[in-house]
């Protein structure tokens, strides 16, 4: 079980290796191109674009063909993406492939908790749908290494980039070693093949599990809309989870922070200090691993939703005084704490919580509405933030973008105090408690 949800978070990886490498690439990109800060962001942004419509149309492949199936058509994607951005020079092919990266990620983020959620053991669950998050975050890591690696090397940006095919295609090669998720096999009148699967991955009641997962597909009407009144809780629940994920503004950060650091004066250290934020990140997503199944996802919330806050409202005082003189150190360990916060917390629940509280007759749509709602502000944050983090000197229009984030993971305290505890709870269970 441990390998299957390995190599199927290894979609993770390519997910967090995309959506960070770029941070290295993107100064000599705008340069190359000659981009005004508008279509500078538009470019940065494109990939995201293409990760809402990813989302959004995954639906019915992974329905349809299967989760395994459409996890190898994803690997497949993101070697194409990383191949052509890298090998043809002109901004619209640039764009062209950057997208299809974003179709590969969206789609990406969709299958693969999925997958993983549906395979695993209700006990250990938690861990192994995180460690599709843990994943994303060893991907920014290796993102911000290898850029710095290949930092200064002729047409660096462009090796950066297409570096991305290595494990892409690594990807696609092992998931011709695991099986297909055992409640789609069962969907599909496949019980036989669910119950094997289901004894290999260590489940004490194979049995019991298929003719659980038999019954709630009878209740189930796996075409009927999502947006229904019985829905109303699962749906608000990942709206929320996916809009107070990016409203704290993680991502902005992963995708900028070699510009951010350089603008408060890190100059040539500014990638090593993007790598120590990553690797930030992914110690303490290392610990809300652990703590996600100890602890449960509420509590790992309201934790991370004051150390954010605290950590937010320390990097919105610096931008807002104007001058970062001297405040360098202050402002990466305000980052770092931020993120440390975030990683066990929004970031270790989002996935692990829109994979729990679908039914499995919709738990595909539910999760590209997550997904959608997740990229959809992403998207939106990566195209604006060069408007407020820029090199002019004035530093206060920052202050706001930052405050603003603050507030959100506020907000997110208020979520956590409504949301219902899942963990240790089969899949099966939690449908009964949300579904009315």
């Amino acid at each position: 079980m441990f390998y299957i949800a390995f190599v199927a978070s290894l979609g993770g990886l390519l997910f967090g290796f995309d959506t960070a490498v770029i941070s290295g690439a993107e100064e000599a990109i705008q340069q190359i191109y000659g981009l005004s800060g508008f279509w500078h962001g538009f470019t940065m942004a494109v990939a995201l674009i293409g990760t809402c419509i990813g989302a959004l149309c995954s639906t019915r492949p992974v329905e349809k063909f299967g989760r395994l199936l459409s996890l190898k058509t994803i690997a497949l994607m993101y070697i194409v993406s990383a191949l052509g951005c890298s090998l043809i020079l002109n901004w619209y092919s640039f764009l062209f492939f950057r997208f299809i990266g974003g179709l590969a990620v969206g789609a990406s983020s969709v299958a693969g908790p999925m997958y993983i959620a549906e395979i695993s053991p209700s006990n250990w669950r938690g861990r192994f749908v995180a460690f599709f998050q843990f994943n994303i975050v060893l991907g920014i890591v290796l993102a911000y290494v290898s850029n710095y690696l290949i930092k200064g090397v002729d047409n660096d940006w462009q090796w950066m980039i297409g570096v991305m095919a290595v494990p892409s295609t690594l990807f696609a090669v092992l998931l011709y070693s695991i099986p297909e998720s055992p409640r789609w096999l069962i969907k599909q009148g496949r019980e036989q093949d669910a119950y094997r699967i289901f004894e290999a991955t260590g489940e004490p009641d194979a049995s019991g599990e298929v003719a659980n997962i038999r019954a709630s597909l009878t209740a189930d009407v796996s075409n009927e809309p999502l947006f229904r009144r019985k829905y109303m809780k699962p749906v608000l629940f990942a709206f929320l989870i996916a809009t107070f994920n990016q409203l704290s503004g993680i991502n902005t950060i992963n995708y900028y922070a070699p510009r951010i650091f350089e603008i408060a004066g890190f100059g040539e250290d500014k990638m090593l200090n993007a790598i120590l934020i990553g690797v930030t990140n992914l110690v303490f997503t290392m610990l809300g691993m652990v703590l996600i199944d100890l602890l449960g996802r509420k509590k790992l919330i309201y934790i991370g939703a004051v150390c954010m806050f605290v950590s937010l409202a320390s990097v919105t005082r610096l931008f807002w005084l104007n001058d970062l003189s001297g405040s360098g150190l202050v402002l990466l360990i305000s980052l770092m704490g931020f993120i440390a916060s975030f990683a066990i917390s929004l970031g270790a629940v989002i996935w692990v919580l829109i994979a729990e509280v679908f039914p499995t007759g919709v738990r595909a749509k539910g999760q590209v509405l997550g997904s959608m709602t997740h990229w959809i502000w992403c998207s939106a944050l990566t195209w604006i933030f060069p408007v407020f983090v820029n090199e002019s000197g004035n530093f206060r229009d920052a202050s706001y973008i930052f405050g603003f984030y603050a507030l959100a993971v506020a907000g997110s305290f208020i979520f956590a105090w409504k949301l219902p505890e899942t963990k240790g709870k089969t899949l099966e269970q939690i449908q009964k408690e949300l579904v009315k």
